[in-house]
């Protein structure tokens, strides 16, 4: 009984044995086990389209010209004549600096002159007086010298006229170079007088150029610092309003591919709302970037290099704001982002942006060597190389794989790039996701449509 019981077990254990195995068979021959597995992608076609490459940064509203008016002078404020948003003309008074100490000053510096040029006309007298006390001097050596020489009178005696005539040539260069140095005087007080006149005219502020008060620093009865070596308060500055800018900073890596007179579109945060857009013109960029000096491009590399560029506003793209109340409807300040057009290309060959990577062809060579193998080259030969090897690259669907194509890429804006060479019309490219495309994805591999969840979809 034992041996039928054992033999009847085995049999039941047969039978499941060879109905797994079936099972498992005529599954796997209809494709439901065994299956490859197949990569979810995104799908973009090769088409033509119009590409605007832009180049996209933000700053500030200022002027054109603003001239920053600072004192020259110390003292108080005795006359304001101007608020914040005025409109002035060339030569209008501004401001006027009490002038009580300039003009004691003044006065005391015409005194110096009058009293130097008196000192003058002294000396000169001087000289005249000299000049006859030598001329008589001069006759009288003359009639003794020719006395002497007849043995007339004594060399004693001739010595006496000899040495006054001498003492009276001396007393002549003496006058004159008392002369010299008076005039010299005169020039100094002169110069003294002229710049207290100029110093009592500083205590008046005129306006240099026309425009708008576009700040006012002061206050009636405030006092202010003024020196000559260095800038005094500043008290005001005058604007041009009717000539607007934007000045961004551009980063080093789009800076080689803005131009000047490249039309640019202005978004300005206060007329967001409206969706107003402003036009304007590259007209300005540094040569420079920001703050370089020899010590700091030493000292920090990691810092962001940046390049300032300027941009004019088009006073026709807010011609109609101008009516009305709001004269200058852009004020200095104003935040704002622009886009500066850099190329534009019609009806060209491209690909969603998202579909263009890059790609080592050697990368899975590399990878294919044993764990803990050398290399006999150098890190920066490696480096070096790989940069060269590195290619652009699109992935098309061919047939449910994934096939990998080398392109060359043109300008490209934020939806599309374009394609000199490597793809045709038509053709079907994968282009998401992005982590996917950019690394993961292989040369061969099997790959399907991503379905879109209905809630995407809403």
């Amino acid at each position: 009984m034992a041996k039928k019981s054992s033999s009847k077990i085995w049999w039941i254990l047969g039978g499941i044995v060879l109905t797994t195995f079936g099972g498992l068979f005529g599954a796997k021959q209809a494709g439901l086990i065994g299956k490859e597995e197949l990569t979810e992608v995104e799908f973009g076609k090769v088409k033509k389209a119009d590409i605007t490459e832009r180049v996209s940064a933000s700053g500030k509203i200022q002027p054109e010209v603003e001239v920053k008016l600072s004192s020259e002078v110390s003292g108080e404020i005795v006359g304001l004549y101007v608020t914040e948003g005025d409109s002035v003309v060339a030569g209008q008074l501004l401001i006027r600096i009490r002038p009580d100490n300039y003009e004691s000053l003044l006065a005391r510096a015409e005194a110096q002159v009058n009293s130097s040029k008196a000192s003058l006309e002294q000396t000169k007298a001087v000289q005249a007086q000299s000049e006859s006390r030598l001329l008589k001097s001069k006759i009288d050596y003359d009639r003794n010298k020719k006395l002497h020489d007849d043995k007339v009178i004594s060399d004693a005696e001739f010595d006496q006229f000899n040495s006054q005539y001498l003492v009276s040539k001396q007393d002549v260069e003496s006058a004159k170079a008392n002369v010299q140095a008076a005039s010299f005087n005169v020039k100094s007080t002169e110069a003294a007088l002229k710049e207290a006149k100029v110093n009592l005219t500083k205590t008046t502020i005129t306006a240099p150029q026309s425009g708008t008060i576009s700040k006012l620093n002061v206050e009636l009865g405030e006092r202010v610092l003024g020196t000559s070596q260095m800038t005094g308060t500043e008290l005001l500055r005058i604007a041009n309003l009717n000539k607007m800018e934007v000045r961004v900073n551009v980063n080093e890596n789009d800076i080689t591919r803005v131009s000047m007179n490249d039309t640019v579109i202005i978004d300005v945060d206060s007329y967001s709302s409206t969706g107003r857009k402003f036009k304007g013109l590259v007209y300005e960029i540094a040569s420079s970037a920001n703050g370089l000096s020899s010590s700091a491009a030493s000292i920090s590399t990691d810092a962001v290099t940046e390049f300032e560029v300027k941009i004019r506003v088009l006073r026709s793209s807010y011609s109609d704001l101008l009516k009305g109340r709001r004269s200058y409807p852009l004020k200095p300040g104003m935040t704002a982002s622009v886009e500066v057009i850099t190329d534009r290309r019609n009806g060209v060959v491209s690909v969603p942006l998202a579909a263009v990577t890059t790609r080592d062809p050697d990368a899975a060579k590399e990878g294919e060597k044993k764990e803990g193998q050398e290399d006999n080259k150098t890190d920066e030969k490696k480096v070096n190389n790989k940069k060269d090897r590195i290619k652009e690259v699109v992935f098309v669907n061919e047939k449910g794989k994934a096939k990998m194509k080398e392109v060359k890429t043109g300008i490209s804006d934020f939806d599309n790039i374009e394609i000199l060479s490597g793809l045709s019309e038509g053709e079907e490219v994968i282009s998401g996701p992005y982590l996917t495309v950019s690394k993961n994805l292989k040369d061969g591999e099997a790959i399907k449509k991503k379905e879109i969840s209905k809630d995407k979809k809403k």
